[in-house]
C-alpha cells in the first residue's frame, strides 16, 4: 500500500510542479509520513526531491537565470541548513502529551505539531486567493531565499514561497521554472548534508531496505512525472487542483499535529 500511495503521489505531483505553485515535497512528505516517523519522512522526501530536481535541471536547467539563482539560492542554502538542524533538535524532544482515541493511544510530539502546523499554513497558499496570488518585489529575493530555504530545511515546504518571490523577477515561464529548479537543487543538497549528519543515517540504517526501496520507487515515479509535466508545460490551469491539494494538506497537517498520523 505504501508503494502504491507514495509512487502515485510522486508521479502526479512531479508532473504538476512544472506549472503549479506547490512543490513535490508539499504532498510527498505527508504521504511518507503516513508510514514513517516525521523526520524520516522529511529526509526521504528530500532525497526524492533532489533526484527529481537534478533530473528536471537536465531537462530545462540551461534556461535558468543565474544572477537570480545566486541572489535567491545563496541565503536559501544557509537557512536550509539551519532549518534542517532545527528539525533534528525538535525530533529529539519528548512527547508533549498522550491521549486515547478509539481505543488507541496517540502522542502529540513537538516535531509532529510543528510540521503539521507548517503544512496547514502552507496549504493556505493553495486555498486563499490573497496568498496564492502573493508576489514580492525582486529586491526581496534574498529574503525570499532565506525564508524558503529555512522552511525547506525544517519541513520540506518551500515551493510556494519560492514561487511567490521568483514570479516577479522578470523571467519568462521557462526561465522561471528552470531558475526555481536549480535553486531547489542547491537547497536540497544543503539540507540533506545536515539530515545525514544529524538523524537520517541512523534512522535509515534501522529501517533498511524498507525505506530504501520506497525512496527509489518514488524517485523513478517522480522522473516519469517530470517527463509528463514537461510535455504539458504549455497547457493547463490548475486552480481546482490547488484547492484539492490545499484541503488535503489541511487534513494531513491536522492529523500530524494531533498525533493521529
Amino acid at each position: 500500500m505504501e508503494y502504491l500511495i507514495i509512487c502515485a503521489v510522486a508521479i502526479v505531483v512531479s508532473a504538476l510542479t512544472f506549472f503549479s505553485g506547490f512543490g513535490l515535497g508539499t504532498m510527498l512528505m505527508p504521504a511518507f509520513a503516513l508510514f514513517f516517523p516525521i523526520s524520516v519522512a522529511v529526509a526521504s522526501t528530500a532525497v526524492v526531491h533532489l533526484a527529481n530536481n537534478v533530473f528536471k535541471a537536465g531537462l530545462i536547467g540551461r534556461q535558468a537565470n543565474w544572477p537570480v539563482v545566486w541572489r535567491f539560492a545563496a541565503p536559501a542554502v544557509v537557512t536550509a541548513m539551519i532549518g534542517a538542524a532545527l528539525l533534528a533538535l525538535v525530533d529529539s524532544l519528548p512527547p508533549l502529551t498522550t491521549y486515547e482515541l478509539g481505543g488507541q493511544a496517540h502522542q502529540i510530539t513537538v516535531v509532529n505539531l510543528v510540521i503539521g502546523t507548517i503544512i496547514i499554513v502552507f496549504a493556505a497558499f493553495d486555498l486563499l486567493p490573497q496568498l496564492s496570488n502573493l508576489t514580492f518585489n525582486p529586491k526581496y529575493l534574498p529574503l525570499g531565499g532565506a525564508l524558503s530555504g529555512f522552511f525547506g530545511g525544517l519541513s520540506g515546504n518551500q515551493g510556494a514561497l519560492r514561487s511567490a518571490f521568483l514570479i516577479k523577477a522578470g523571467l519568462n515561464k521557462e526561465a522561471f521554472i528552470a531558475t526555481g529548479v536549480v535553486a531547489a537543487v542547491m537547497v536540497d543538497v544543503a539540507r540533506l548534508l545536515v539530515y545525514g549528519i544529524t538523524f537520517y543515517t541512523n534512522r535509515f540504517m534501522l529501517l533498511g531496505s524498507d525505506i530504501a526501496g520506497l525512496v527509489l520507487a518514488a524517485t523513478l515515479a517522480a522522473f516519469a512525472g517530470a517527463v509528463i509535466g514537461k510535455r504539458l508545460l504549455k497547457k493547463a490551469t490548475l486552480r481546482t487542483v490547488q484547492i484539492i491539494v490545499g484541503l488535503m494538506l489541511i487534513v494531513l497537517g491536522g492529523g500530524l499535529a494531533a498525533g493521529i498520523i
